[in-house]
């Protein structure tokens, strides 16, 4: 499970530091792509192998699923940690979140989200301002 946050910066390259929480629970393989919301989202390379499947599993005619597939699989690159725990961020991913220097690394239970730091904090002061209207929504969710 990952939980937490870390800032890092991106390197003038585009590698990152993946902090050593996640990579210990990552191990070595992992896929990075494009997520939702604004950031890009690290799969452990199991759980990343089982979302593949349920993917290819929905129906080709419905639009959602075609998008869905589309945004996640042809951005899609594998997690290549070097011996320091970087990793290099394509650049179309970068430029797809618009990741600058000053990154957030955060552990969402099954997956590590990878935000620029001002998106991240802007995503979240609006998730404060809308949490309380969320209540009923949150009932339902039953935790």
């Amino acid at each position: 499970m990952f939980t937490g946050r870390y800032y890092h910066n991106l390197e003038a390259k585009g590698r990152l530091a993946i902090p050593q929480s996640f990579r210990t629970e990552l191990g070595s393989d992992g896929v990075i792509t494009w997520g939702l919301d604004g950031c890009l989202f690290l799969f452990p390379k199991s759980y990343w192998q089982k979302l593949s499947a349920k993917l290819a599993s929905l129906s080709l005619t419905n639009p959602g699923a075609r998008k869905l597939t589309r945004i996640l699989i042809q951005s899609a690159v594998e997690l290549n940690l070097d011996s320091q725990g970087r990793t290099l961020i394509p650049e179309h991913l970068r430029q797809q979140v618009n990741l600058k220097k000053q990154v957030v690394v955060a552990g969402t239970l099954t997956r590590i989200e990878i935000w620029d730091k001002d998106a991240y904090h802007k995503h979240l002061d609006l998730i404060a301002q809308t949490i309380n209207q969320a209540d009923q929504g949150l009932a339902e969710i039953d935790l």
